[in-house]
């Protein structure tokens, strides 16, 4: 394991982590402190080559972690997160770990996520927002006792999809450009008891739906908002919701008017810190 390391000013913390989240065999941490001008970049990367690639594009240091370094690293588990009164989201990893958790939250669904290298473990404000979006959504169709179908564009780690089939969607679908994103997706599923959810490893900027859904969440870069916004509403089913996020506040009108001329009508929009999440529907042809 090698790490990447740079410090910047924390004005440009959304800058970096735009650039460096969702690099294929990397973490990315942003380390900072109250009221300090500066932070601290650091990328683990699996492999020399992805290490040596940011040293050239970006600067900075590349150094060898050592095993014991990595492992504690790796033990301070992320603080569990509640999601309204319904979810709560751990890095439990063994059956042990999960069982705990479930015992310490029994009026809650535990779902569990390790920090492995994908994004999504429902810490982060736009994955977060997604997910109580979904709950209220789900609660809303099942009080008029409307079925419904969920698709996860970008799907990281596969948790959208995942609580999704928890909330009672008919069907749940995940994709990602990423293998390895798809792979863990599908370990997650079987890890939290929802087998039935697929992924597969799509392009979005490729991507020709072959079918719609109730729901479709895109948790994904603005700029691959933008260029895939033709594929991302013709995937959504009459009278369905589209849920965009991975949206940095500075970038947001931009994004947001791109989709609204493609015919993305924005119903309501949630800001969280530099973040930025939409829902909305799609216009009638």
């Amino acid at each position: 394991m090698l790490v990447w390391s740079k410090l910047s000013s924390a004005n440009l913390a959304g800058t970096w982590e735009e650039a460096l989240s969702g690099i294929d065999d990397t973490t990315f941490v942003i380390t900072s402190a109250p009221g300090s001008p500066t932070i601290r970049l650091e990328v683990y990367c699996g492999s020399e080559k992805a290490a040596q690639a940011l040293r050239r594009e970006h600067g900075g240091t590349v150094r060898r972690l050592k095993k014991q370094n990595w492992t504690a690293h790796a033990s301070q588990a992320p603080h569990p997160v509640k999601i309204r009164d319904t979810f709560v989201i751990c890095s439990a990893r063994t059956s042990a770990e999960f069982a705990k958790a479930r015992k310490t939250f029994s009026a809650r669904e535990v779902i569990a996520v390790p920090a492995d290298m994908a994004f999504g473990t429902g810490h982060h404000a736009t994955t977060a927002t997604v997910l109580r979006l979904l709950v209220d959504e789900a609660r809303a169709m099942q009080a008029v006792g409307k079925k419904w179908s969920m698709a996860d564009l970008g799907c990281g780690s596969g948790i959208l999809a995942i609580a999704a089939s928890k909330l009672g969607a008919s069907r749940a679908w995940g994709c990602d450009f990423d293998p390895a994103a798809v792979r863990i997706s599908k370990e997650n599923a079987q890890r939290n008891g929802t087998p039935e959810v697929t992924f597969s490893k799509v392009d979005v900027l490729k991507w020709e739906p072959k079918r719609t859904w109730d729901i479709v969440a895109a948790n994904i870069f603005h700029d691959v908002l933008e260029a895939a916004f033709p594929q991302l509403l013709r995937s959504v089913a009459p009278g369905g919701l589209l849920m965009l996020s991975g949206i940095l506040r500075s970038q947001a009108a931009g994004c947001l008017a791109a989709g609204k001329r493609a015919g993305f009508l924005v119903e309501r929009v949630v800001t969280k810190g530099k973040w930025v999440t939409a829902i909305g529907r799609v216009r009638a042809a």
